[in-house]
């Protein structure tokens, strides 16, 4: 069963970078995406065989996230159940008959750190809503979880000790996660590698392969057994991220 979460920067803007293509070159059984920056009825896009399921943010033309899926699921949810995070069309949870698969759009902690309090309290509301939904059955969770956890997962760890997305308190948030009972599918499987999945538009970092690895498959301990292979598509443009990938054992 193959997994796969792409944060596409904008999917209609994505779209027009190939996407559809890409789509049907990856053969996802679940296809997931985050910042999809749109409104329902701004895009007219299907694929056969998949239903697909929206979860739109009230301000316009900003986060969003969705999924596609070949499976039937027993139940779809949109958010976290808390009125205060529940604004922004982050959270998608589809409930399988042998796990819950959630895709996440992590709120950005921003220029100056000023939403890094806001992004501290959310990190804990979503670590005890997967908690509560491991505690049924076990959970994938995928997307942008803007965090680069270690110092191998971003090129200039000296230079960014304390922006957005690699300060102590973020990388001490996913640190918690993980010794929940949680595991980083990629890093597990791939101790020593040196992959990310985003780079900064402004330098050439693409080019350079100046980037950060935050985008993730973040499984329950238990599933772990299951898991066959994590990839991250480093080779597919059309945002400033790359998909990433599981694949399970059936």
């Amino acid at each position: 069963m193959k997994f796969i979460s792409w944060n596409v920067n904008g999917l209609r803007a994505c779209v027009g970078k190939g996407f559809e293509d890409i789509f049907k070159a990856l053969d996802a059984d679940f296809f997931c995406l985050q910042e999809t920056k749109m409104q329902e009825g701004q895009l007219d896009i299907a694929f056969e065989g998949y239903q697909a399921y929206w979860n739109y943010a009230e301000k316009k033309g900003y986060s969003g996230t969705a999924v596609f899926t070949r499976h039937q699921p027993l139940s779809v949810s949109y958010g976290i159940g808390i009125e205060e995070h529940d604004h922004e069309g982050r959270v998608i949870t589809l409930e399988m008959e042998g796990f819950y698969l959630v895709t996440v759009y992590t709120p950005n902690s921003q220029d100056g750190l000023r939403r890094l309090d806001y992004r501290m309290h959310w990190e804990d509301d979503f670590l005890a809503y997967l908690q509560r939904l491991d505690s049924k059955k076990p959970v994938i969770v995928c997307g942008d979880m803007n965090v680069a956890h270690e110092e191998i997962d971003l090129k200039n760890p000296k230079t960014n000790r304390r922006n957005a997305g690699f300060t102590d308190e973020e990388r001490e948030k996913f640190s918690h996660l993980l010794a929940s009972g949680f595991t980083d599918t990629f890093r597990k499987m791939y101790p020593e590698e040196v992959t990310y999945s985003w780079w900064s538009y402004r330098f050439k970092a693409r080019e350079k392969n100046a980037g950060w690895r935050i985008d993730y498959f973040v499984v329950s301990d238990r599933l772990y057994a299951q898991v066959a292979d994590a990839k991250i598509h480093t080779e597919i443009m059309g945002s400033d991220h790359c998909p990433v990938e599981l694949s399970l054992r059936s």
